[in-house]
């Protein structure tokens, strides 16, 4: 079962470094978008939203904490999904579909990054991880 956990641990996490990775190479067209939005200071928002993903991706896919980046993505994760995904603000019909899609996503990976959360804090042998739990639940 250890390896299982691996891979859904590497899965999982695969997509958060990409995120980061994107926030990084494409930074200018990112915060284009985030000011758009409304989101201040844009372009630093941008970087240090790419370093919070790329550390929690770290976390869970290395297992070094993995219960505190799963909270870590989880709290980035939701308020990104209302500030930058408002889809119930959009007219155009395609625009409002793309943004419940990320959405949407954006609160289901919130909602497994929790599950994760607990996982981590609460099951005693983690199996293939470098360090334990943070948290003690």
């Amino acid at each position: 079962m250890d390896v299982v956990v691996l891979i859904g641990r590497v899965l999982f996490s695969l997509l958060f470094l990409g995120s980061a990775f994107g926030h990084f190479a494409q930074t200018d067209a990112m915060a284009e978008f985030a000011q758009s939005r409304g989101i201040p200071m844009a372009k630093i928002a941008v970087l240090a939203s790419g370093v919070l993903f790329g550390l929690g991706g770290l976390s869970v896919l290395l297992g070094v904490w993995a219960d505190l980046g799963s909270l870590l993505l989880a709290v980035l994760l939701l308020p990104t999904a209302f500030l930058m995904h408002g889809f119930w603000k959009e007219t155009d019909a395609q625009t409002k579909q793309v943004e419940m899609v990320s959405f949407n996503k954006d609160v289901a990976l919130a909602g497994a990054a929790l599950t994760l959360f607990a996982f981590f804090a609460h099951v005693d042998d983690l199996g293939l991880t470098i360090t334990g739990p943070l948290f003690d639940l």
